[in-house]
This record gives structure tokens, C-alpha cells and sequence, in this order.
């Protein structure tokens, strides 16, 4: 049983249809048919990024991925070049063919695409318009043994299930069953960014300015604002802006525009001034990042996993959440490949994840860099910052260092990659 028909949902589902006979997904939503919003994943309006490593996931999962992206209309990018970085000191960073493509949509779509290819599966099915109220435990309370949930078309039910993996994102039911057995919960570590954004999407006209999309980054720690423009299907762009710590964009038009225009560079107001809007502007906010330890319990329930944001919610400005996703159900796919015991399954599971998350953690830990972000701070803050500041003016000017940080930030590589004493001596240099 999978709880959750979102992108960790689905790509948990794929990754363990091949060791049990059946797997039900459990959402509570109306899926739509196409590729449209729906009313459990209210971020979905907003800019995505499906990271180059989200991307080597799903095609490990669904071989031939890319294809059907391309043929629902995702658009093509290559890193380096179709998409431009305006970052404080580098407007543009230096426009390179780093080599390999990544593919820029909407949520929507990539969450069509990705549940066409998991109903392929003749074992996996999608229990829409449910809802999960618990989870069951054995007498002795050391497994998993049924999920309870009202289902929309008929009375509640109690299903047996060897595995339950919960993708809800919330982690609800999970820390609901930890404190109905009175075992101890995860800590939690949170960083604390009140992050706002507003988007919207308008049509794409031509335009010769030699990229496809557009990312500016704030000039922090003075301001947070910033913004992406990417294209996306049927020749649209979407455009989402944002900022942390009450800086909120408003939600309407001209307020939205105003906002566009303050930006440190103008070339996403120009680029989007005179475009025909096609959506209304939605809003969305978050107020932590949150990372759950599972690894760190002594005793867990066999039988039972948790996954994407259940365990690690990343700040959406980064665009990692659905890459990770991706990744910890390859982890998972292997794990079961390799008939890792039931008892023992979350145990490696969760440990075998953290390398994964590694990298885009310490992604989110730069939140710090603003003043006004809670959480305990990073001792050596100010070194990390330091460094970071050094390695982006070496990748301005060497192109290896460009694509390794690129294939980094893209989850192609671990964050170690850019601790290598050679690099940290070029690095360091430049401090």
C-alpha cells in the first residue's frame, strides 16, 4: 500500500511493483485524466525543476521516460545554455553547453506522464477519492499488518498489506502510529524561512535573446526577491516569484508586475511585460524546511517506510523535492532487489537514504544566510558562505569547475564532489 499519488507516491509504487504481486495507491484526490491542477498538491501551479538527477531516476524506473516527456511536449533545455543565471556579480553567469539536457514542464504534466507509465503496470492500481484514517499494527506492535480508509465510493475499509510506504508528504499517519505505540518519533530539524512566492503562465512569444528560460537569484542577505521563468508545454512560459520572511508577493496583477520590476535585473520583466497572461496569479507559502531523522530510532514498525516529503520537505526555491523523491525509490527498488528482510527494510532504507539528501540539505542550510531564518545555525555559517562565494567565481571562469558545480546542484554528484583537496585549494585562493 502506498499512501499519496504525487511524485513520491507514484515513483515509490513503481519501484516496489516488481517484488509484491499487487500494489494499491490511496489518494484522496480526483486525479484528472490529463495534465491539470487538482486541489492535494496546491503548489503544483508554481515552477518545478525536474533535476538532471531526478531525471537519470525516472528513467531507471520507467525506461524511456525522456521520450514521453518529449512527446507530451516537455521542453528540452540544455544545461549551461538554454537556461540563464543572473546571480549578484554574474548577469548573465557565463552561458556554456555543459552537456546533457534536462527537461523543463509543468507539475501537471509531469505528474500525468509519470501515472500513465505507473498504470502500465498490470499489479499496480489507484484507489482515488480515499482517505487513509490509520495505520494498523501487529499485537505486539512491532509491524504493520492493515491500512483503514474511507473510501469515497463505499463504506470504510481495512485492507492487509505486507508493505505500506507513506508518501503523503505530512508524515501524519506515520507519527500518529509511532505515538499510538508509544514509541519515540524522529527528531525533527527545521530551518525556518517563511518562503512566499506568486506565480503565473502566459504565453511564450518569440523572442531572439539566445535562452529558452530565466532564473534570477536575490541578492542576499539584503533581499530575498527572486524569480524563475521557464518554459513549458504548448509554448508558455511560467513564471513564479517569491521572497522570505514577509516579503510576499501580492497576487494581483499590477502588484504582481510591481514586484516582477524590483527585481535586481529587468530581464524577466521585459521578457514578460507585454505577454498575454493565461492563468489567474495563485500564491503559495512555506514556512520550514524539515528534515525527519528516521535513521536515528532505535525501534521502528517493520513494514513500514516513509518517503520524499514525509522525510525531508526542502525549501521549493531549490526545485529538489521531486528529484529526491525519484532517487530514494531507485534506493528502495535496489534494497528490495536484494531481499533485504521486511524487519530490517526501514532500518537500511532510511539509512541508505541520507546520502541523497545530503546534498540538497546542505543546499538548504544556506538559508541562513538571511538574518531573520530560524533554526540553530551551522557553526562555521560564515566559512560555508565564505567558500561557496570563492567556488562560484572559480566556476565563472573555468569551465570544469562550471559543469562540476552544475552537476552537483543538478544531484548528478554529491555535495563532496566540491571538497576535493585539489578543488579546495583553487578555492581557497580566491578567499
Amino acid at each position: 500500500m502506498v499512501i499519496g499519488a504525487g511524485m513520491a507516491g507514484l515513483t515509490a509504487a513503481q519501484a516496489i511493483s516488481g517484488h509484491f504481486g499487487k500494489v494499491t495507491v490511496i489518494e484522496r484526490d480526483t486525479l484528472p485524466a490529463e495534465a491539470a491542477p487538482r486541489r492535494g498538491t496546491p503548489q503544483c501551479q508554481h515552477a518545478h525543476m525536474l533535476l538532471a538527477g531526478g531525471l537519470k531516476a525516472l528513467q531507471a524506473l520507467f525506461p524511456g521516460f525522456e521520450h514521453d516527456l518529449a512527446e507530451a511536449g516537455a521542453v528540452r533545455i540544455r544545461a549551461g545554455k538554454d537556461l540563464r543565471f543572473e546571480r549578484p556579480g554574474f548577469d548573465p553567469f557565463p552561458i556554456r553547453d555543459l552537456g546533457f539536457d534536462i527537461f523543463s514542464m509543468s507539475r501537471p504534466l509531469l505528474e500525468a506522464v509519470t501515472r500513465r507509465r505507473v498504470l502500465q503496470a498490470p499489479n499496480i492500481g489507484i484507489c482515488m477519492r480515499s482517505r487513509v484514517t490509520g495505520l494498523v499494527a501487529s499485537r505486539d506492535a512491532t509491524r504493520i499488518e492493515a491500512v483503514r480508509y474511507d473510501s469515497g465510493d463505499g463504506p470504510a475499509v481495512t485492507v492487509e498489506a505486507d508493505l505500506v510506504v507513506e508518501a503523503s508528504g505530512r508524515c501524519g499517519l506515520t507519527l500518529q502510529l509511532l505515538e499510538e505505540l508509544a514509541l519515540q518519533g524522529p527528531e525533527e530539524t527545521e530551518i525556518g524561512i517563511d518562503q512566499a512566492y506568486a506565480s503565473t503562465i502566459v504565453e511564450r512569444p518569440d523572442h531572439n535573446a539566445g535562452w529558452l528560460g530565466n532564473i534570477v537569484l536575490p541578492s542576499a542577505p539584503a533581499s530575498s526577491r527572486g524569480a524563475f521563468l521557464f518554459p513549458i508545454e504548448n509554448r508558455r512560459w511560467l513564471l513564479s516569484v517569491g521572497g522570505n520572511h514577509g516579503d510576499a508577493p501580492p497576487d494581483d496583477r499590477a502588484g504582481f508586475m510591481d514586484f516582477v520590476r524590483s527585481l535586481r535585473t529587468s530581464t524577466i520583466y521585459d521578457a514578460v511585460k507585454d505577454a498575454r497572461p493565461l492563468t489567474d496569479i495563485v500564491r503559495y507559502q512555506l514556512p520550514c524546511s524539515t528534515r525527519r531523522h528516521f535513521e536515528r530510532l532505535e525501534s521502528f514498525p517493520a513494514g513500514l517506510l516513509a518517503i520524499g516529503d514525509a522525510v525531508c520537505r526542502f525549501n521549493p526555491v531549490f526545485g529538489q523535492g521531486m528529484s529526491v523523491a525519484a532517487q530514494e525509490a531507485v534506493i528502495l527498488d535496489r534494497l528490495l532487489a536484494e531481499d533485504v528482510p521486511m524487519e530490517r527494510l526501514a532500518r537500511d532504507f532510511f539509512a541508505a537514504i541520507q546520502g541523497t539528501i545530503a546534498t540538497p540539505w546542505g543546499v538548504a542550510i544556506s538559508d541562513f544566510v538571511y538574518p531573520a531564518t530560524r533554526g540553530v545555525r551551522p557553526a562555521d555559517l560564515a566559512q560555508r558562505l565564505q567558500y561557496g562565494m570563492a567556488l562560484t567565481r572559480l566556476a565563472a571562469e573555468d569551465p570544469e569547475v562550471h559543469r562540476l558545480t552544475t552537476e552537483v546542484s543538478q544531484l548528478l554528484q554529491p555535495q563532496a564532489a566540491l571538497r576535493e583537496p585539489a578543488l579546495v585549494a583553487r578555492v581557497m585562493s580566491l578567499v
